[in-house]
C-alpha cells in the first residue's frame, strides 16, 4: 500500500471517529457543521422556474449485446487491483491494475466491468479479458460506485460533479456540480438521477440533461447511498436519520432517527426497509410508515449496507462479522468472523454469499450455513462490494451503493 493510499484509508477511519484532517477537507464535510444547525427543519425545493431553452435530453451510443458465459465475481481491493475470480474455487481469471486504490463498487454491463478508483477516473474494462477499453478523468478521487441506465453511466466525483458518461465510449454527455463532494453513489428511477452531497443537500436531476428537479436539505451530509422504491427515496444521513422522500416532488413522507450517523444505505425487501448505523444496529422499519419493526444489536459499527435474498438479511459490521438474520424477524441464523472490519456489501448467487474483508480476503460462504468453502487473499483491505458477472444467479434485493442489484 503507498502513503497516498494509507492516508486516504485513514482519513475514512478518522472521520468516522469524527476526526478531520485538514488535508482532507476537499474529501469530507467538516464533521459537526450539520451538527450547529440540529434545530434546523430539513426543507425541499422544488425546482419549477422555468428554463428557457432547455437542453436536449442527450443520446447514448447504443451499447453491445454481450452474455458473459463465465462465472466470474469481481471484486475491487484497495491494493489498486481489480480482480476477475472463477466462483467455484476463487482462482483469479484475469487482474487489473489502476495508478491507486479501489474504494468504488464494481457493476456489470454490456460485457464490462464500470469502476471508479481513487486515481479520479472511472474505468470501463472488458468483464472477459481485463483489458481497459476506455477511462473518463474527473477531479478527484472516486468513491461513488456507478449505475447505469440505458446506455448511460452515472457517478459522483469527490470534485462536487455528477458525470453523465457514454457507457460505450466514454465521452461525457452531461455534469450536474453540487456544492460539495459526492461520495454516495447515484439512483437512477423514472428519468431521473438521485444523489446526496457533502453540502448537505440531496439532489433530484434530469436522467436526460444534467437540469436539477428538487432539491432537499438536511441537518447533515449524505454518505449514504438512496434506493427508491414505490414512489419513495430512502436515504440515510450523518444526522443518524433515515429519511423518505417522495421521489416526485422532493417532500418529507417520515424520518426515523437512530443512536448515530448513517453512512451505510438501505435496502427495501417485501415493504420493509433496512438499515444499519454507527449505534451498532440493524433497523427493520415499514417502508410506508417508518415504524420499526425490529432491530438487531451488533458489537460493531454498521459501515456495510444489508442485502436481502431468500427471507434472509445479510451485513457486515464491524465486530469482524458477517450476520445471517431472519428477514421478517431479525432472529440471527449464523455469523461468521472474519479477522478484520467488515465495510464490504455481501452478494448472494443460489446457494453461496459473496463478501469482502479489511483482512485482505474476499469469502465465499454457505448461504445457508455460513460455512467457509473459500477465501482469495488480496494485497489490502477489501471495502468494495463484490459484484458477479451473471445476473441471472444473483439472488436479492440490493442497496445502490452495490453493483449487484444493478
Amino acid at each position: 500500500m503507498t502513503t497516498f493510499d494509507k492516508l486516504v484509508l485513514l482519513s475514512r477511519w478518522l472521520s468516522r471517529l469524527q476526526i478531520t484532517l485538514p488535508w482532507v477537507a476537499m474529501r469530507y464535510t467538516l464533521i459537526g457543521f450539520g451538527l450547529a444547525c440540529s434545530a434546523c427543519t430539513p426543507k425541499s425545493t422544488l425546482i419549477i422556474k422555468p428554463v428557457p431553452t432547455p437542453p436536449a435530453a442527450v443520446t447514448a451510443t447504443t451499447p453491445p449485446t454481450v452474455i458473459i458465459t463465465a462465472p466470474l465475481l469481481y471484486v475491487a481491493g484497495f491494493d489498486s487491483k481489480l480482480y476477475a475470480l472463477d466462483t467455484a474455487m476463487g482462482t483469479p481469471i484475469w487482474v487489473f491494475r489502476a495508478d491507486t486504490s479501489f474504494e468504488s463498487s464494481p457493476v456489470v454491463a454490456y460485457g464490462m466491468v464500470y469502476v471508479g478508483s481513487n486515481d479520479s477516473k472511472l474505468y470501463a474494462i472488458d468483464a472477459t479479458t481485463g483489458q481497459q477499453r476506455w477511462a473518463f478523468k474527473t477531479g478527484n478521487f472516486v468513491h461513488s460506485s456507478p449505475v447505469i441506465a440505458n446506455g448511460i453511466v452515472y457517478v459522483g466525483s469527490q470534485d462536487g460533479k455528477l458525470y453523465a458518461i457514454d457507457a460505450t465510449i466514454g465521452n461525457l454527455l452531461w455534469v450536474f456540480t453540487a456544492g460539495l463532494g459526492l461520495y454516495s453513489s447515484p439512483a437512477v428511477a423514472d428519468g431521473l438521477v438521485y444523489i446526496g452531497g457533502q453540502d448537505n443537500q440531496f439532489y433530484a436531476v434530469d436522467a436526460g440533461n444534467g437540469l436539477l428537479r428538487w432539491k432537499f436539505t438536511a441537518d447533515g451530509y449524505f454518505l449514504s447511498s438512496p434506493v427508491v422504491s414505490n414512489g419513495l427515496v430512502y436515504v440515510g444521513c450523518s444526522n443518524g436519520k433515515l429519511y423518505a422522500i417522495d421521489a416526485a416532488t422532493g417532500r418529507q413522507r417520515w424520518v426515523f432517527l437512530t443512536a448515530s450517523s448513517i453512512d451505510a444505505s438501505p435496502v427495501v425487501a417485501n415493504g420493509l426497509v433496512y438499515i444499519g448505523s454507527y449505534d451498532y444496529n440493524l433497523y427493520a422499519l415499514d417502508a410506508a410508515s417508518g415504524q420499526l419493526q425490529w432491530k438487531f444489536p451488533t458489537q460493531g459499527i454498521l459501515y456495510g449496507s444489508p442485502v436481502v435474498a431468500n427471507g434472509v438479511v445479510y451485513v457486515g459490521s464491524r465486530d469482524h462479522k458477517l450476520y445471517a438474520l431472519d428477514a421478517l424477524s431479525g432472529t440471527q441464523r449464523w455469523s461468521f468472523a472474519t479477522n478484520f472490519d467488515i465495510y464490504s456489501t455481501p452478494v448472494v448467487s443460489n446457494s453461496t454469499v459473496y463478501i469482502g474483508s479489511n483482512d485482505f480476503n474476499l469469502y465465499a460462504l454457505d448461504a445457508m450455513s455460513g460455512h467457509k468453502r473459500w477465501s482469495f487473499r488480496t494485497g489490502d483491505v477489501v471495502v468494495a462490494s463484490p459484484v458477479l458477472a451473471q445476473k441471472m444467479v444473483v439472488k436479492g434485493a440490493y442497496p445502490t451503493v452495490s453493483g449487484a442489484g444493478k
